[in-house]
């Protein structure tokens, strides 16, 4: 085989082979859609928009009736080659938590250097999204809050 042989097989493959920002998009693609969660008068929403270029867009909003008691900018992006979960609790600075596990419709982030949380996994199961928060508690004991979202109605 001689060198451009060579050279456009090479091209081909890079062409045809997904990036690493493809395969974080096309792996958590499942995370899109409108999610709601509702319990004792609080009502959660979670908002994810459809992968571009490697990367997922959300927003987090939770309110008690007319009355938003926090929000949150969130991303999925790869950084230094790795999907990493962005959070910017009421706008301010992103903190970050690198992929550190995964599979069809399932996924953990981890950041162990951070307070609360150090985890967050999110779980989908039909039209039903399981999102868990999870690191030390008091007295150092592990601290698991659950999300259980469903799809939310237009």
């Amino acid at each position: 085989m001689n060198f451009a042989a060579s050279l456009l097989g090479l091209g081909l493959l890079l062409a045809v082979s997904p990036t690493p920002a493809s395969e974080a998009a096309a792996d958590l693609g499942w995370m899109a859609g409108h999610w709601c969660s509702e319990a004792d008068g609080e009502r959660i929403d979670e908002t994810w928009l459809p992968a571009v270029g490697g990367r997922l867009y959300g927003v987090s909003r939770t309110a008690r009736g007319e009355r938003v008691g926090s929000f949150e900018f969130l991303r999925i992006e790869p950084v230094d080659g790795v999907s990493t979960y962005l959070a910017q609790p009421g706008g301010g600075k992103a903190t970050a938590f690198r992929r550190s596990e995964g599979g069809p419709n399932r996924v953990r982030f981890e950041n162990l250097a951070h307070d609360f949380p150090q985890r967050i996994e999110y779980r989908r199961e039909g039209e039903r999204l399981h999102a868990e928060i999870a690191g030390p508690g008091r007295e150092g004991k592990e601290l698991r809050i659950a999300f259980e979202y469903r799809r939310c109605g237009e």
